[in-house]
């Protein structure tokens, strides 16, 4: 794909449900817990404290439910609330990767705790997915999420136990028609606090009550970062594709740093790749990228 065939048209997928203004009343009735965490902006109309991580969680409960019929949703304290209509939005770009294609099997590399794209994939597309995460806690609370909405017939929740790993010890002798990552940012936790402070002072312009100090940073080490940082993570990632290439159709993953992309690009070249393009992903004032190669 060259760069005029990238997205040009700022905002969602048009196939994401999420397009416009929360429907605060709609999801309010749906999960009324919702009801106790809207606040009013600076032009008197009804909003939710984004900058409230329990009024965030309570959000994401809210749309799953209303939207994809998820009943049982949670994670634990310190854990990753991710924006939810940022990743339909991946799910919607995948999805058009296989515009016939029916049955499909996808792999979430790093799941979290929070499981959403196998959810809304599933849901959405009724693919199947599994869902690989290195961490215990999250592994655990995924697992739960799905036996909670009974969707273990189409997720499959595994332990990753080779931190160096990302599809050794996972895909078995199936065949998977893509993976997916949202790979973490950050090469330090200084880096990752950095980040967030220099986030919390953009949006504190536009406030009227201000961001407390650590207000919106869930997360935890493997969520947000990773010795090395995101290029490092994806080159490894590269790397290893090439010994599944006969068993995954299309690898792809998330890349939040534009410098990161012309290195990766040419590594997966090097490496024999039969086709690689990048697709920019447009969600307000922030751009997103999803990295594509296959070797078969």
């Amino acid at each position: 794909m060259t760069k005029n065939e990238s997205v040009k048209k700022k905002g969602f997928h048009k196939n994401n449900k999420h397009i416009g203004r929360y429907n605060l009343k709609k999801l309010i009735a749906s999960t009324p817990e919702l009801g106790e965490y809207i606040v009013k902006n600076p032009r008197g109309e009804d909003t939710i404290d984004f900058g409230n991580t329990k009024a965030v969680l309570v959000l994401n409960k809210a749309l799953l439910k209303f939207h994809y019929n998820i009943i049982e949703w949670d994670i634990p304290t310190g854990f990753l609330a991710p924006p939810i209509p940022g990743r339909a939005d991946y799910i919607h770009y995948i999805a058009d990767l296989f515009p016939k294609k029916k049955h499909i099997k996808a792999l979430d590399i790093g799941t979290g705790a929070n499981c959403i794209y196998p959810l809304i994939g599933t849901k959405v597309y009724k693919w199947n997915f599994i869902a690989s995460d290195i961490d215990p806690i999250s592994v655990e609370n995924a697992k739960k999420i799905v036996q909670n909405n009974n969707l273990e017939g189409k997720i499959n929740i595994k332990l990753q136990e080779d931190k160096n790993s990302f599809f050794k010890g996972i895909i078995d002798d199936e065949y998977v028609d893509f993976t997916m990552c949202n790979p973490p940012f950050h090469s330090s936790i200084e880096e990752a606090l950095g980040a967030n402070k220099k986030k919390r002072e953009s949006l504190n312009k536009t406030r009227t009550s201000k961001l407390e100090e650590k207000l919106n940073f869930g997360g935890q080490k493997a969520e947000l970062w990773c010795k090395g940082g995101e290029i490092l993570f994806l080159k490894k990632m590269i790397k290893e594709s090439i010994l599944f290439a006969d068993r995954v159709g299309y690898f792809t993953s998330l890349i939040s740093k534009s410098e990161n992309i012309k290195p990766l690009k040419k590594l997966i070249n090097k490496l024999g790749a039969t086709e690689v393009r990048v697709i920019d992903m447009y969600q307000g004032n922030k751009i997103s990228r999803i990295l594509i190669w296959k070797f078969n």
